[in-house]
């Protein structure tokens, strides 16, 4: 069994100002981003289509907006509305962590509407571009809830040889779940959807895919996660976590379905 290691959630400091490995995660995230945007520049589908190194860099900084507003505003609205509502203040102190996915990407989706309509592109054919370049980003932030020793796991087997003793918790053993999720929501669903969009796939199919990966993922390894609050669905109790992935997954399974009866493929903008 092993016991949360507990860093400094500060990496180093600049005269009077602390920078936390919280917002270097996100740094990296929007790193990677840009990294693996230039590689799917050039892969001949995408290429074809007029993609350029300036679209991607226009694009990091709606989706930065999208990512930063819309997870804190997710946080506030869908897990501690009452703690934010009696500590307004707190709302903008993100360096303490505290981003809620589904928000984000409900913003990035509206960043990313907007930049389309400036663009002149089709809002699905930019889903599809950028979906393989969010997973990894995302682990990037679990590695980020991990040093801020956020989101403990639920109770563990004591014999399990990565059970963790979580700080500020209780004595118990638990699951390192930020750990599950970056592997599982984050690298796996990485590997699986940039192999599923190596290849020419209709509109919207690759956002449609990712959006059903990261909601199967996302789903399962909450099991694992002690839980922001329960609900009770079709007799069930599924976490609040699970509760906002399962809209994900019915959507998803039906835009798919519709992706490919319609089969249209993407196109570049007009101007191109």
């Amino acid at each position: 069994m092993l016991i949360h290691p507990l860093p400094d959630p500060i990496a180093f400091s600049l005269g009077p100002v602390k920078v936390h490995w919280y917002g270097l995660m996100y740094v990296l995230a929007f790193a990677m981003f840009v990294a693996l945007g230039r590689v799917r520049i050039k892969q001949p589908h995408i290429a074809r289509l007029g993609w350029q190194n300036k679209d991607l860099d226009d694009m990091l900084f709606y989706g930065m907006l999208g990512v930063v507003i819309g997870g804190r505003m997710g946080e506030v609205l869908f897990y501690r509305p009452e703690f934010f509502l009696q500590n307004p203040l707190e709302i903008f102190a993100v360096w303490r962590g505290g981003m809620s996915f589904h928000g984000g990407f409900l913003g990035v989706m509206l960043a990313m509407w907007l930049w389309a309509r400036k663009a002149g592109r089709n809002v699905l054919d930019v889903y599809d571009f950028i979906a393989p370049l969010v997973p990894l980003g995302y682990a990037a932030g679990r590695i980020g809830n991990f040093i801020n020793a956020e989101l403990p796991g639920r109770y563990a087997d004591p014999s399990l040889p990565w059970a963790m003793i979580w700080p500020n918790v209780d004595a118990m053993p638990r699951h390192p779940s930020p750990i599950y999720q970056a592997l599982v929501d984050g690298l796996l669903v990485f590997i699986i959807l940039w192999m599923f969009a190596r290849h020419a796939r209709p509109r919207l199919a690759v956002g449609a895919m990712y959006t059903l990966l990261y909601g199967c993922a996302r789903f399962f390894t909450e099991y694992f996660r002690t839980p922001d609050y329960e609900v009770s669905f079709l007799g069930f109790t599924i976490s609040s976590g699970q509760m906002l992935s399962l809209p994900m997954i019915v959507g998803a399974i039906v835009l798919l379905l519709w992706s490919y009866k319609r089969n249209i493929s993407a196109t570049a903008p007009a101007a191109a």
